[in-house]
């Protein structure tokens, strides 16, 4: 439970702080930290408007994409304290439980019948199945070094200064997680979330025909997606008491976030046939440190 109030609580100032990292990285004032959680609470105070083209397919779908990372953020333990949601194999559940809101957003481009939403949605389907095999093969890495199933047994065991567990292979696994959630997410280097170029964008163009309490919903889950890919990273690293391990798990967030703002501030987007390339690196790395620890143990 604490776990699931803590992730909450950083997703409140995650995409704020890597806008305001973004910001002094080019020498501007640029918004406040809390800037983000007011454009969505402008944008709930708004009415929602529906297409007549569109089925119910398209109304629920927002719903569903914030239930289903409410939900996985509730599988995340905080080191030892296990989490609200725990059984053997969780992991795995929540892997499909993010592909279940991946699919109705998809779904709801595609319900629009606009050519623009449904490239964007043929874009992002791809490079969420080409990311998926990296996550698998990451939770195959810590599988293998604590010999358990579920977050909770495996992050109970797993901490960068444990006999099982390496600072390098933490700091590794850390770094690809990070990459994975730019991935999810559709940010740089994969998207750029600032662009208005239909014929470039992602996630943002999916999401053209949503407005009012249903957009607001969306860019919350964002946030909230981005702080449980933090609480991942948290992990890694948690030990010792419990206030330790809170001031270890907001460290990594901010730090996650700095380290997102700045990646955005100093790297190109990638041209849109390097993606699927990119993102098979990733994949590979990932394959590499699974195949290496299987030599090792």
């Amino acid at each position: 439970m604490l776990s699931f109030i803590l992730i909450i609580a950083a997703s409140l100032f995650f995409s704020g702080l890597v806008s305001r990292t973004k910001s002094i990285c080019s020498g501007r004032k640029g918004p406040g930290i809390f800037q983000p959680l007011r454009d969505a609470a402008r944008l709930f105070r708004k009415g929602t408007i529906y297409s007549r083209n569109t089925s119910f397919v398209f109304r629920v779908a927002p719903l569903v994409y914030a239930a289903s990372v409410i939900i996985a953020c509730a599988c995340i333990p905080l080191g030892p304290f296990p989490a609200l949601l725990h059984f053997e194999g969780d992991f795995i559940f929540f892997a499909y439980l993010l592909s279940v809101g991946k699919f109705f957003c998809i779904a709801a481009a595609l319900d629009t019948a606009s050519s623009f939403e449904g490239m964007g949605a043929s874009r992002e389907s791809l490079y969420s199945m080409l990311a998926e095999p990296a996550f698998f093969f990451i939770m195959g890495t810590l599988a293998l070094l604590t010999g358990f199933h579920s977050f909770n047994d495996i992050f109970a065991l797993t901490d960068a200064y444990s006999s099982l567990f390496s600072l390098g292979t933490a700091i590794s696994l850390a770094a690809l997680i990070l990459v994975i959630a730019l991935i999810e997410s559709s940010r740089l280097p994969v998207d750029d979330p600032k662009t208005h170029l239909e014929l470039t964008m992602i996630h943002e163009v999916m999401i053209l025909d949503n407005s009012g309490f249903d957009l607001g919903l969306i860019f919350c889950t964002g946030y909230l997606k981005f702080a449980m890919y933090g609480a991942l990273i948290a992990n890694l690293f948690l030990c010792g008491p419990l206030w330790a391990c809170v001031l270890i798990f907001f460290a990594a967030q901010i730090l996650s976030a700095v380290a997102v703002g700045v990646t955005e501030s100093f790297m190109a987007r990638f041209r849109m046939n390097h993606n699927p390339e990119f993102i098979f690196s990733i994949a590979a790395l990932a394959f590499i440190i699974l195949i290496s620890t299987l030599y090792i143990i």
